[in-house]
């Protein structure tokens, strides 16, 4: 039999167990949650999700397998560096055939489309010959710079206004020979579907960023705002030009800064391509920076804010009042150049 002194050095020991249990298990919960950083390859970039705090029941490798199936899924849709995606099924098609678009690249032309005519056609998504053309699509980069021939024969294959797409129905006619480039907002569409998803999955507090778009929400582990660095072209590469508190909005950047190549005449010529002119930009907005709540429209809006000269830009952006900056080169200096959204952005970190 066991002795009452022997039962109560048992109960003892028992009790010095559970509390030092106890005390271990209100150690781990009085410590800050571990911030979680997951990365990987799309579109010719870096995706980078940045979360508070450990996604809990969502473990790490079920939530990278998440993230690769929604890139996927726009990278099938929108990519015209694969033969076997939907718009390079179209850029291919003969004319007069009907194609039925997928949800999301419906979705994705009718903002690109409805940004084209808000513009009068400084943006437009069928712009892909001439920036195939200079050398900045799938296609080799040429040798020599376009002539003008050839300019006015890809500008005769542009324009927004030849293609028959019903948004109801989601039905895209091709016209003959017309070819869709939405590398200019597909971007920005991923970073939406990641964002969405992370979200229908109860993580609330992430930085998910595509090559520099990205969406904010939520907030750090010890409550404060996410700091998002805007970025300063230096002759070297980057450096970072202010660092704002974010969160809950969606931040995209464009610039000529970003891809160039080099003219026979010395000239950096931007990626960025006029559909109106059918050349590269000749203006010094080096970078425009847009907050939007929606990443797919703030990536448009930089490029389509990119295209157009400054002074028409900041009028367009001020009217809407979008939130945008400018990082204008002027007798060798860099500028900035904001709206009035864009400064309540930087007081409130929000919009």
């Amino acid at each position: 039999m066991i002795s009452a002194a022997e039962r109560r050095r048992a109960v003892t020991r028992t009790l010095a167990a559970l509390a030092l249990a106890l005390g271990l298990l209100s150690m781990a919960c009085s410590r800050p949650p571990q911030a979680v950083e997951l990365r990987g390859q799309t579109m010719g970039t870096v995706w980078t999700l940045r979360l508070a705090q450990a996604p809990g029941p969502v473990g790490v490798a079920q939530l990278r397998e998440r993230i690769e199936a929604e890139l996927e899924t726009v990278n099938a849709e929108m990519s015209t560096y694969r033969e076997d995606s939907v718009i390079t099924r179209f850029n291919t098609a003969a004319a007069g055939e009907t194609l039925l678009l997928p949800e999301g690249f419906a979705a994705v032309l009718t903002t690109a489309l409805a940004l084209a005519a808000e513009t009068g056609g400084a943006y437009d998504p069928t712009v892909g010959p001439l920036v195939n053309l200079w050398g900045f699509g799938p296609e080799p980069t040429p040798l020599d710079l376009p002539g003008a021939d050839a300019i006015a024969a890809a500008r005769a294959r542009v324009g927004h206004h030849r293609l028959d797409f019903d948004p109801a129905s989601r039905a895209l006619v091709q016209p003959g020979d017309a070819y869709l480039d939405l590398s200019s907002i597909a971007k920005g569409w991923a970073v939406d579907r990641v964002a969405d998803a992370l979200l229908s999955k109860g993580i609330a507090d992430f930085v998910f960023d595509i090559g520099g778009d990205m969406r904010v929400h939520g907030g750090r582990a010890d409550g404060t705002h996410w700091r998002i660095a805007i970025e300063r072209p230096t002759p070297g590469g980057r450096e970072p030009l202010q660092v704002i508190g974010a969160r809950d909005v969606a931040i995209a950047t464009s610039g000529t800064y970003r891809n160039w190549i080099q003219g026979v005449d010395g000239r950096r010529l931007s990626h960025t391509i006029d559909p109106r002119t059918g050349e590269p930009v000749t203006h010094h907005a080096v970078s425009i920076t847009v907050v939007h709540p929606r990443c797919v429209d703030a990536d448009a809006l930089a490029t389509a804010l990119g295209v157009l000269p400054p002074g028409e830009a900041e009028a367009f952006a001020t009217r809407r009042d979008l939130a945008v900056l400018w990082l204008i080169e002027e007798g060798g200096q860099l500028h900035e150049r904001m709206t009035p959204a864009f400064q309540r952005f930087m007081e409130s970190g929000g919009l």
